[in-house]
């Protein structure tokens, strides 16, 4: 029998009445964002009645994938074993990887010439981008990894909405952005705002965003439109972390006395500018600690410190751990996920 086909609103074209969806879990996936894409596509069934969607998980080899918050998830299929998928989705891992197997790269690029939508869910996009399988499209990831894309990629166009759709790639940050990527999906798959609003309701979601919400609250956001003396002097410290500015210049720049910058950060941040500077700092070294191969010499001096010594000295006052010792725990040696598996 042929499967019965419906009316595709976001193209215009026939598709199958069940639509079915692969999720690729990389290790160190985030299980938040996976959960947040598969519960909207069975809440869409509940309240339509209907099979609109089923959904399978796949992964390099079909042996369990560990999450990153360490629950084991045991997928459908391999990817030599894995179905035709109406839409393939990439469950990106937090961090990226230095190095990605391969094999998974293949993959993708096979099922981009078979026609196949593809997706990218938290960072996913950047194991689509790898694999060269972004150029040309709009698309979006998490917001910690928005520099990384950037520079390894400068010839894509990365947003910093919560989820993109340009024709056949679909993309989301992390966090439950999932889940209104997904809405968006059912209401174009479905041509019905009423099963989209349903589904929103029963995951108790306060409204439906769009693609035009930001992923980050802004400071001015926070804040209130009555500071733009901060707003702006933090704006300064993020685009000047390789070469900090001292409280001087940066009370200088937006026309403020040392005391009421103090003032400032202390009444709004309960911080001072050189404990806010240095946070922000050691957050980008964190990143480009465990997402890159870049040297931990390299490290510090990308985020303005003067000397290895100094770097770990701060990174193990902040986070507990110094800067090698935490690059080994989350990048084992030779990267060998299998190795860890057999150990």
């Amino acid at each position: 029998m042929d499967t019965p086909l419906v009316q595709d609103a976001a193209h215009g074209r026939p598709v199958p009445a069940t639509q079915h969806y692969g999720f690729l879990l990389v290790p160190g996936f985030t299980l938040i964002g996976f959960s947040s894409a598969v519960e909207p596509l069975r809440m869409a069934n509940l309240a339509s009645d209907q099979l609109l969607f089923q959904w399978s998980t796949i992964s390099l080899d079909g042996a369990p994938v560990q999450a990153s918050n360490g629950v084991p998830l045991q997928p459908d299929f391999a990817l030599d074993q894995a179905p035709a998928f109406d839409a393939l989705f990439v469950c990106g891992s937090n961090p990226i990887p230095p190095r990605i197997d391969p094999r998974c790269l293949n993959w993708l690029r096979q099922r981009a010439r078979q026609s196949t939508v593809l997706g990218g869910i938290c960072t996913g996009s950047y194991w689509l981008a790898r694999a060269g399988l972004l150029n040309g499209y709009r698309c979006t990831l998490h917001w910690e990894d928005t520099e990384r894309l950037l520079t390894d990629f400068p010839e894509i166009i990365v947003s910093k909405r919560i989820y993109e759709i340009d024709r056949d790639r679909y993309t989301c940050s992390g966090g439950i952005a999932p889940v209104d990527l997904m809405v968006a999906l059912i209401d174009l798959r479905t041509g019905s705002h009423e099963i989209a609003a349903k589904v929103s309701e029963l995951m108790v979601c306060e409204r439906i965003r769009s693609t035009q919400d930001p992923q980050r609250i802004p400071l001015r956001q926070q804040l209130g439109t009555s500071q733009p003396k901060l707003t702006e002097v933090v704006t300064l410290m993020e685009n000047n972390l390789e070469e900090p500015l001292s409280k001087e210049e940066l009370a200088h720049f937006i026309q403020v006395s040392v005391r009421q910058l103090e003032r400032l950060f202390q009444e709004h941040l309960k911080s001072t500018p050189n404990a806010y500077y240095l946070e922000l700092r050691l957050r980008r070294a964190r990143q480009l600690l465990l997402g890159s191969e870049q040297s931990i010499i390299d490290v510090a001096a990308a985020c303005g410190f003067v000397s290895v010594t100094h770097f770990t000295h701060r990174y193990r006052d902040y986070f507990g751990i110094t800067p090698g010792r935490e690059r080994r725990i989350v990048q084992p040696p030779n990267n060998s996920v299998a190795a860890a598996r057999t150990s």
